[in-house]
């Protein structure tokens, strides 16, 4: 490691060790944080990483109203899960694209993985292989699969009707698609626990991770010099990963919370304004005031 990669890394590894409550507070992952029981916290984690576009404060009311009827373990709710009944209970929902139908259409795949497979992590696994270098081939195959289920119980069709922004919550590595929040997902079940990741999903590994790309990440690790790409695509998601596993090799992601909360939380804009003075990563970043 040289001069420069491995001053980069130890000013990222102070950003990872300065992450807060309130940057937890403020992102999806909390509401993992409110279920004790590992099963609960799986079913959540699927949930609120689904939704998790858009206006952060948008996100976090939308997923209060998710899971508010669900009361004390949204695993058994998912278990129990009626589509009729689910219709009429989040009739009105709305989550930009996406409406109550495919919220219950959500429910339903939950309610069929756990029938199948016991577990998210157990039907996900089933199109992974042990020799996959990272999670690409375990994400195609899960929305693959996930799409290709019978959700005429919601939807009145075997098909998905037209207007229908269900397949937005599975996009696939094969598509192009950077797929940032089933990636999120799977950063928040597989990385060890720390407080904020939740180490719940033991057979994959960290490693094999790849990072969530949303326009924060996109915008910091242009500036940092993780990827030249333009386009927030698959290819930048791997070109980023390959970046920060040259700092950890066996957990490139644990920079994501933290970097992704420079825009988040502490309001980087990708230019000279007033954040960067007092941020972290101004020493290294090329954008900064500073």
């Amino acid at each position: 490691m040289n001069s420069e990669t491995h001053k980069l890394k130890t000013v990222l590894d102070d950003l990872y060790a300065g992450r807060s409550r309130r940057h937890l507070e403020n992102d999806p992952l909390s509401f993992c944080h409110r279920y004790p029981d590992p099963r609960d916290r799986e079913v959540v984690g699927l949930i609120a990483s689904s939704l998790a576009y858009g206006n952060v404060k948008i996100i976090l009311r939308n997923l209060e109203r998710v899971f508010a009827p669900m009361g004390k373990s949204p695993r058994s709710f998912a278990e129990n899960f009626d589509p009729e009944a689910g219709l009429r209970l989040y009739a009105g929902f709305k989550h930009r694209f996406n409406d109550h139908r495919d919220l219950c259409a959500l429910l339903l795949a939950i309610r069929t993985m756990l029938e199948e497979a016991d577990s998210i992590e157990s039907y996900f696994l089933a199109g992974m292989g042990e020799d996959d270098p990272d999670i690409t081939r375990g994400l195609n195959s899960f929305s693959t699969t996930l799409l290709g289920l019978d959700y005429s119980a919601v939807f009145n069709s075997q098909t998905l009707p037209p207007g229908s922004y269900f397949h937005f919550l599975f996009p696939s590595p094969a598509s192009g698609s950077a797929c940032k929040r089933l990636c999120m997902f799977l950063r928040w079940m597989v990385r060890p626990d720390d407080g904020i990741d939740l180490g719940l999903w033991q057979a994959v590994s960290p490693a094999k991770l790849v990072i969530p790309v949303d326009a924060h990440i996109q915008r910091i690790c242009r500036l940092l010099g993780f990827t030249t790409r333009k386009q927030a695509d698959w290819k930048m998601a791997q070109e980023i990963t390959a970046a920060l596993r040259l700092l950890d090799p066996e957990d490139p992601v644990k920079y994501d919370f933290s970097l992704c909360h420079l825009g988040i939380s502490e309001g980087c804009g990708g230019a000279t304004t007033q954040p960067c003075v007092a941020c972290p990563i101004s020493g290294i970043c090329p954008g900064s005031a500073g």
